[in-house]
């Protein structure tokens, strides 16, 4: 969009929040750059370009504005809407590989060669990969410096820098404060809280219907690992460092987050995840205005406009549990995870109870007795294959996932038919187009709208929905009075 020069300016002028995170704002006689939505007076049009991220601003030399935080803003929601190269590097330069592995980690990640990834990234986004991971490491070191009381030097390793001069020179160049100011400015209140908890605020573009979308991650919680407590919901996370333990409220204007992490380099990690999990880098507009084009979802959209997917924390995780959830119910298929969350799951410490363990990893599963699973033989097999099959490596799930070729990996192993693995692909790989035409509660839906309820021609229907059919399976789904439709009280 940033190309669209006349488009940028009048969303800039109008103080358009909408389009916070898909450009930005570089002004050429302050030399700061902001989110569109900045509070400040718009600078006159020949003073404005524009750039595709922030890390492109801050390669041209540009300072972060002190009014907007442009680098606190959403995420561009394209990619999460593509699975193409430059789209799957994001999601995982957002997961932290850059700083883990480097760019050849990345590069072996995606299966191209550096150069191919340097490029593209380069003339889509005017940075490559090392300039986007630190404008991520400058992000993660302000949040960390004015949410925390940790010395400078904990912090900059903690957010991925290699020494404390480069920490010191990467704030002020993106800053234009040194860090000690950064947190002599912060809010008072923003380092309060309990001992070692990482306090934070999550944007999202508005709006955002929170029922369906915390209904469901709380009626299919795993008692130990997740649940909802007080207004929020808490669970484990297995992080790349250590584990963290997290507790998401929604607000109004955006989704409170405390995170409790044992290691302080995994927080970029966990705030990518959440953000993941609850599906905030979308655009609901986008979706909503061509859900309603069709006169069946019309009234639903316009009921409850803004309705997420609720996603995953763990891939891996979630595949675990879809098997163990088919053709039994939510209760059933809690308990079922429950199970080996005691028997193989790794202990945690919850201050405030109540969550217990991690949730086994593949690894974790791998040995596992097929006879001393209380289920049938066939999804027995199901779960031994997949778990073997996550372990080995021979099948991968996560933010680089190509989607069609997963899905048809998926759909080879014993027991997969199209219900789980596109329910795979919607929640845990989150291609927005994962369509559940065979689902029964999309088809019961489907039948009270007046479409077609039979999965071939309610497929063919949906085909106007396209690419946002897994947001129609939200809507259809809310026409039911399953818990997962209810906001816990």
């Amino acid at each position: 969009m940033h190309t669209d020069t006349e488009r940028c300016v009048r969303a800039v002028q109008s103080k358009d929040a909408r389009f916070d995170g898909w450009f930005y704002t570089a002004v050429l006689t302050t030399g700061i750059y902001c989110r569109p939505s900045c509070p400040a007076v718009p600078p006159k049009p020949r003073h404005m370009v524009f750039h595709p991220s922030a890390a492109a601003c801050q390669q041209a030399g540009f300072r972060a504005c002190k009014r907007c935080r442009p680098d606190a803003s959403p995420g561009s929601p394209e990619w999460n809407v593509r699975a193409d190269l430059v789209a799957r590097a994001m999601r995982l330069i957002a997961d932290g590989v850059v700083d883990r592995e480097g760019v050849t980690g990345l590069a072996a990640r995606l299966g191209y060669s550096t150069r191919q990834i340097e490029r593209q990234l380069l003339a889509e986004l005017g940075a490559g990969p090392l300039a986007l991971a630190r404008a991520q490491r400058a992000r993660t070191a302000r949040l960390l410096v004015e949410t925390t009381g940790l010395p400078m030097a904990d912090v900059a390793f903690a957010a991925g820098f290699s020494s404390v001069r480069a920490f010191n020179d990467t704030v002020r160049e993106v800053f234009a404060l040194s860090p000690s100011e950064l947190r002599t400015r912060a809010p008072k209140h923003a380092a309060g809280g309990a001992p070692g908890v990482i306090a934070l605020r999550l944007p999202f573009r508005a709006p955002l219907h929170p029922d369906n979308l915390f209904g469901h991650l709380a009626a299919t919680a795993v008692p130990g690992v997740e649940e909802w407590r007080e207004g929020s919901y808490r669970r484990t996370l297995r992080l790349p460092y250590g584990r963290g333990i997290v507790a998401l409220s929604p607000r109004p204007d955006h989704i409170a987050c405390r995170l409790a992490l044992s290691d302080h380099r995994d927080l970029t990690v966990a705030i990518s995840r959440c953000r993941r999990l609850l599906d905030l880098d979308a655009d609901p507009v986008a979706v909503d205005e061509q859900l309603r084009a069709d006169p069946a979802l019309a009234p639903l959209v316009d009921k409850a406009p803004g309705r997420r997917v609720p996603r995953t924390a763990d891939e891996a995780e979630f595949a675990v549990r879809a098997v163990l959830g088919q053709q039994v119910s939510t209760a059933a298929a809690r308990t079922h995870a429950a199970r080996l969350v005691m028997a193989h799951g790794t202990p945690v410490d919850d201050p405030e109870g109540g969550l217990t363990h991690l949730f086994p990893a593949p690894e974790e599963l791998a040995a596992l007795d097929p006879d001393a699973l209380a289920m049938p033989r066939t999804r027995r097999t199901t779960l031994t294959t997949l778990v073997r099959r996550l372990a080995d490596g021979d099948l991968r799930l996560g933010a680089d996932s190509d989607w069609p070729k997963t899905r048809a990996a998926l759909l080879a192993l014993p027991g997969f038919g199209p219900w789980t693995a596109d329910v795979i692909a919607m929640r845990a790989l989150g291609d927005p187009d994962a369509f559940l035409p065979t689902d029964l509660g999309v088809r019961r839906a489907a039948r009270a709208l007046g479409l077609p309820s039979t999965p071939a021609a309610l497929t063919t229907r949906a085909a106007a929905w396209r690419p946002w059919r897994a947001y129609a399976v939200q809507y259809l789904w809310a026409t039911d009075s399953h818990p997962i439709n209810v906001l816990p009280t």
